[in-house]
C-alpha cells in the first residue's frame, strides 16, 4: 500500500521532471554579397532566435528562452558560428532569470566560433540569480586567425529594488577561449552555498551583488585600455595582455545593484564594441 505522503512526493517529482527545459538553438552567419547574412538556423524546444530587420552590418540576432527562466534540471544550449569576414552581434530579449531549484541545477552551454577575419559580439543581458537557485554555465569559443570576439556576461544576485536577497545557492561560470587552437583565456568563477556571506567578504565583492566580466580578443585592444579604465572607475578594473599574437583586454565591474552596474556597463560595451555599439534591445 502507498501512503498519501509517498504518492504526493512521487507526483511532485513527476511534475518537476515533466516541466524541465531541454532546448538548443544554433545560428550560422556568413559573408555574402558584401554583407553578413543568415546561413543556417536551427531551433529546438524553448530556445528561439529572432533576427531584427537591419540594413547594415553586423547581423543582429536575439536569443529567447520561451520557458521564461531556468530552474533545477533545465538544459539550455546556444551555438553561434560566424564565418570568415562576417560580423554578428548576439543578445537576448530580456534578462535570464535563474529561479530556486527544487532539485538538480540549471545548465547553460554556450559554443561560439569565428572564422578568419570575422567578428562576434556576445552580449546577453544580465543573468538574475534568485535565492536557493543552482546554476552552471560553460562557454567555449574558438577563433580563427584574425578573428575578433567580445564576450560579456553580467550577473545580479537578487534585485535590490525588489527587496530580494540571495542568501544561499550555487553559481558556476566556466570560460574557455581559444585562438588558432591555442588557449588564450580560461577562468572559473564559483560561489556557494553561502552566497551572501561570500559576496560580503572584502576579499570577494565587499557586499556588492552585481558584477560583469568583459573579454575582448582583438588586435585593437591597446588603444582601449585607458578609456575602459576611466569608465570602470574604482569598482572594478581592466588589464591588457598579448596572447597567441593577439591582444586580450579583460575588464570587471562591480556594483551595489543592477541599475548601478548598467550605468557603467552600457558605455563600456559601447566602447569595446566599436562602430557596432549597443544592440537595440539594450538601449530601450
Amino acid at each position: 500500500m502507498t501512503s498519501d505522503t509517498s504518492l504526493s512526493a512521487q507526483t511532485d517529482a513527476a511534475a518537476i521532471s515533466s516541466q524541465r527545459v531541454a532546448a538548443r538553438a544554433r545560428i550560422e552567419v556568413e559573408r555574402s554579397a558584401g554583407r553578413s547574412r543568415l546561413a543556417r538556423l536551427y531551433q529546438d524546444g524553448a530556445a528561439k532566435i529572432r533576427l531584427p530587420e537591419t540594413d547594415a552590418d553586423p547581423l543582429e540576432a536575439v536569443l529567447i528562452n520561451m520557458a521564461g527562466g531556468l530552474t533545477g534540471g533545465d538544459r539550455l544550449g546556444w551555438e553561434v558560428s560566424v564565418g570568415a569576414g562576417a560580423r554578428a552581434v548576439i543578445t537576448t530579449q530580456a534578462c535570464e532569470k535563474v529561479y530556486r531549484a527544487l532539485a538538480g541545477r540549471a545548465e547553460v552551454d554556450v559554443r561560439l566560433s569565428v572564422g578568419a577575419g570575422g567578428r562576434l559580439a556576445w552580449l546577453p543581458q544580465e543573468t538574475i540569480v534568485y535565492d536557493r537557485s543552482a546554476f552552471s554555465r560553460m562557454l567555449d569559443a574558438d577563433l580563427a586567425a584574425g578573428a575578433e570576439a567580445l564576450v560579456v556576461e553580467a550577473t545580479v544576485f537578487g534585485r535590490s529594488a525588489m527587496g530580494e536577497r540571495v542568501e544561499g545557492g550555487m553559481f558556476r561560470d566556466r570560460w574557455r577561449v581559444k585562438r588558432e587552437g591555442r588557449l588564450v583565456h580560461a577562468e572559473d568563477f564559483a560561489v556557494g552555498p553561502d552566497i551572501e556571506a561570500t559576496l560580503a567578504s572584502p576579499a570577494a565583492a565587499g557586499g556588492r551583488v552585481a558584477m560583469a566580466t568583459l573579454l575582448l580578443v582583438s588586435d585593437r585592444t591597446e588603444t582601449l585600455l585607458e578609456p575602459a579604465r576611466q569608465i570602470i572607475g574604482d569598482d572594478g578594473g581592466a588589464s591588457l595582455w598579448t596572447v597567441a599574437g593577439t591582444g586580450k583586454l579583460l575588464a570587471r565591474l562591480y556594483a551595489e545593484d543592477g541599475y548601478s552596474l548598467r550605468k557603467r556597463l552600457v558605455p563600456l560595451v559601447e566602447l569595446l564594441n566599436g562602430q557596432a555599439g549597443l544592440p537595440r534591445l539594450w538601449s530601450l
